[in-house]
């Protein structure tokens, strides 16, 4: 399949990605992955491996609509999850439970 990265084209095939990233050690993700075999790499590594071309060079915007198209899994961080908006004092109280009354 033709796809373009960083303004020059590339032929690419899955089976040629997969020999590519043969033997590649995957870099701890930090943003937008893709799965080839069953590791996960981030996609900025991706381009470089399979277009010999600095990571600066290209988005990896373009990289995922190439994988996408390939037929590779592609995945994003997950959202955060939403602030808490309790305070301190009534986190502190929640964790501490409801009072007991002590008999005497």
């Amino acid at each position: 399949m033709r796809c373009v990265i960083a303004r020059f084209p590339f032929d690419l095939t899955k089976s040629g990605v997969l020999e590519s990233m043969k033997g590649v050690k995957p870099e701890p993700v930090t943003g937008e992955s893709v799965i080839i075999g069953r590791r996960h790499y981030p996609l900025k590594q991706v381009g470089q491996v399979i277009t010999r071309q600095d990571r600066r060079d290209f988005s990896a915007g373009e990289v995922l609509r190439a994988m996408s198209q390939l037929g590779f899994t592609c995945r994003s961080l997950p959202e955060a999850a939403p602030a808490s908006t309790e305070s301190p004092l009534q986190r502190a109280s929640a964790l501490l439970g409801t009072a007991t009354p002590l008999s005497v």
